[in-house]
């Protein structure tokens, strides 16, 4: 697993900056991601994937501890979708050249 405090370390090294100007680099991101999404804004990454706020509908859900019915209010909630780069990426797959 990889913290918040790693992924800047690890920005630091790879963009040969200081540890504190990685952190600020990695809030900002994080932060302008957050904004956006709260706006209902989508970001879009070429390679890496998009960020969206999808609409999820009011249901009836059953409460696993008692077997209650409840109604469960509607919502925005952030989703991600990966893209082909990094798809291939994790699958250990490399990109034949076109």
């Amino acid at each position: 697993m990889v913290s918040k405090s790693d992924l800047a370390r690890m920005v630091a090294e790879k963009g040969k900056i200081t540890q504190s100007k990685a952190n600020e680099v990695v809030n900002a991101v994080f932060d302008s991601i957050t904004e956006t999404l709260s706006r209902g804004d989508e970001v879009r990454i070429m390679g890496f994937g998009s960020f969206k706020a999808a609409e999820r509908a009011a249901r009836t859900a059953r409460n696993p501890r008692t077997g209650e019915m409840i109604k469960v209010p509607a919502q925005r909630r952030p989703t991600f979708s990966p893209g082909t780069q990094l798809t291939e990426a994790v699958r250990g797959q490399k990109r034949k050249a076109a």
